[in-house]
């Protein structure tokens, strides 16, 4: 079953648009995403099963069903959160939730990220290589700060749908965030006052 994914990523193609190479081709696709009105995130669940994975590998991109442990006393939670893990901990790992970010904070964080991929190929071997070092201390990945959350394997409602490199700029700006307790409006105005500090 095709998903919006191999959907788009067609016509990016057909267009001439090589994904991930050129910011011209990064806002296309982002452009293009961002059009989508809804994605049923079952859908994306039951499509390829090739991109269907039980562990997620570090500096890669991955979407999941996600209930948190304290979600009581949380202000607010993502239940399908769209994750970079960064550093594996036992019981879990700390990752980027981009969905923390209005899609062009989004796209500003991804900017910079691009510049820490171990290759250009952006097929499954591509990585982004990150830790919290790094982004604390680089400016233009500044957006980073609302994104960090700790999630524990036992509170993983699914498999993890894994997002390949060359569909990073779709995954960004499709509207799969799954806010519980705030809208997204209320989430990203968070979001922005943490930025700016």
């Amino acid at each position: 079953m095709a998903t919006v994914f191999d959907t788009i990523i067609t016509q990016g193609v057909r267009s001439g648009q090589i994904p991930a190479r050129t910011q011209g081709a990064r806002d296309w696709y982002r452009d293009t995403a961002a059009k989508i009105g809804r994605v049923n995130e079952r859908s994306l669940m039951k499509g390829d099963q090739a991109r269907i994975v039980s562990n997620p590998i570090v500096g890669s991109l991955y979407m999941f069903h996600y209930d948190p442990k304290h979600k009581e006393t949380l202000p607010y939670y993502d239940r399908f959160p769209l994750v970079f893990p960064f550093k594996k901990i036992p019981g879990g790992f700390l990752g980027l939730n981009l969905h923390y970010l209005p899609p062009q904070f989004r796209a500003k964080l991804m900017d910079g990220l691009y510049d820490y991929a171990n290759n250009s190929r952006y097929d499954e071997s591509t990585k982004i290589k990150m830790n919290y070092e790094l982004l604390t201390s680089v400016a233009k990945l500044k957006y980073f700060a609302p994104c960090i959350k700790h999630y524990l394997d036992g509170h993983v409602q699914s498999k993890f749908v894994y997002v390949y490199p060359s569909e990073w700029d779709i995954a960004l700006f499709l509207p799969t965030e799954r806010f519980a307790k705030a809208s997204k409006t209320q989430v990203w105005a968070d979001s922005k006052k943490m930025i700016r500090g």
